[in-house]
């Protein structure tokens, strides 16, 4: 879109697709880890996000959130699940700051929910008690990044 007697583009914000792109569920200790008398498993959860143009002149992207899930109970793995919920969209931002920030912030707002909703069936269908994820600040984590490579910057 190109600037019109001093106007500057506009914003464009559309979701076209939410899909389950990748998944794993692993439970290593089945069927035993239904016999223990305690199950207490600490959880570790790793969450990254992620974007490509599929389309630029119609500037069309993908977005992913990939989230890896390892429950273990001492040194034993309980359940490891593995997922990348993806989503189709179009997005044009007025700047290139805000063109960052929908994909990086917007759009893994809207694909959570999706996300943790696979998490915690694929937990469930495991035979364990639904994992839900907590929630995330994407916009703030998006500051943080940005202020931490603003930083790395400064200091190379």
């Amino acid at each position: 879109m190109n600037d019109v007697a001093g106007q500057s583009p506009q914003s464009k914000f559309h979701l076209h697709q939410v899909y389950t792109k990748d998944v794993s569920f692993e439970s290593p200790q089945s069927p035993a880890v239904f016999t223990w008398k305690e199950y207490r498993p600490e959880t570790e959860v790793d969450l990254k996000a992620s974007h490509n143009i599929i389309e630029a002149d119609k500037h069309i992207h993908e977005v992913v959130l990939k989230v890896t899930v390892t429950a273990k109970q001492g040194e034993d793995v309980v359940f490891l699940v593995e997922a990348q919920q993806a989503g189709i969209f179009t997005v044009q931002g007025s700047t290139p700051e805000m063109l960052d920030m929908m994909l990086e912030a917007a759009c893994p707002t809207v694909l959570y929910p999706f996300l943790r909703e696979t998490i915690a069936s694929l937990t469930a269908k495991g035979g364990f008690p639904q994992f839900l994820l907590g929630p995330v600040n994407f916009d703030a984590m998006y500051l943080q990044n940005k202020e931490q490579q603003a930083g790395q910057q400064s200091s190379d």
